[in-house]
């Protein structure tokens, strides 16, 4: 059965009349989901953000992203369960980490310009760096509410993270340190990172991280944050490693 056919029996008879803005959010909802939306406040909500004021009116996307995130998970789980039937659990796991990643989602929530439907006024608002991936979950968890479980699963597969997309990210590799460490296990070889705050000529504050293997340091790299000088620095090491081996690797063959 066609989703516009299912839903048709769900429109309410008498509707209520609707502000300009309100029905031009409501189409471009009505665009992204595949189907024309029940409840319009539930999708407000989820595209509202918490307010600073004493405003009365206190709801904001981040109850409807919490429902999102568990409604996201159970559905990659079922489907990567039986996509998967020889994959054990930690395959499984690992799939699923690339798929639900902030930095996945993030990338999902701005290809779908999740931003733009925002209904509060963002003039003065710093967004998070991770506002896109936190809309999209909320969109997951308002469809949920507005449907039921089984067809908001197949508007995740059929719409935003399609079986195709999916196997794209079988190969990516979604954390570098993940992968030193892997390294570091399997050789036996101790890995550590060494981290220190920098002040730039600007007086911005920067992070440094050296990556040692035993008493050598192999890679470093500078970024705002702690955990991405890592992962940065981590990266760089790996590919470093990597290269080495590979030559290693070469000259046994030649010999």
């Amino acid at each position: 059965m066609e989703l516009k056919n299912y839903f048709s029996k769900f429109l309410p008879k008498n509707r209520i009349k609707l502000s300009e803005k309100d029905i031009i959010f409501r189409k471009k909802i009505s665009e992204i989901v595949g189907y024309n939306v029940h409840d319009l406040e539930i999708f407000k909500e989820a595209f509202s953000l918490k307010s600073s004021s004493k405003s009365t009116n206190k709801k904001n996307y981040e109850r409807l992203e919490f429902l999102g995130d568990s409604v996201l998970g159970t559905i990659i789980s079922c489907h990567l369960f039986q996509t998967y039937p020889n994959g054990n659990e930690g395959y499984l796991t690992q799939m699923k980490s690339k798929i639900v990643n902030r930095k996945n989602l993030n990338k999902l929530g701005d290809d779908l310009k999740l931003s733009d439907l925002l209904q509060s006024d963002i003039s003065q608002t710093i967004l998070s760096e991770n506002i896109s991936g936190n809309l999209l979950e909320a969109l997951i968890g308002a469809i949920y509410l507005d449907i039921d479980y089984e067809f908001c699963k197949k508007i995740v597969l059929e719409r935003i993270l399609t079986p195709s997309t999916i196997n794209k990210l079988e190969n990516k590799i979604i954390s570098y340190k993940g992968l030193l460490l892997e390294w570091s296990q399997k050789k036996k070889i101790p890995i550590r990172y060494e981290t220190c705050e920098e002040f730039q000529p600007n007086k911005v504050i920067v992070f440094r991280c050296h990556v040692w293997l035993q008493n050598e340091k192999i890679a470093n790299a500078v970024e705002t944050s702690k955990k991405k000088a890592e992962e940065k620095a981590a990266q760089r090491a790996f590919y470093m490693l990597s290269k080495k081996e590979n030559i290693i690797e070469n000259q046994k063959t030649i010999s």
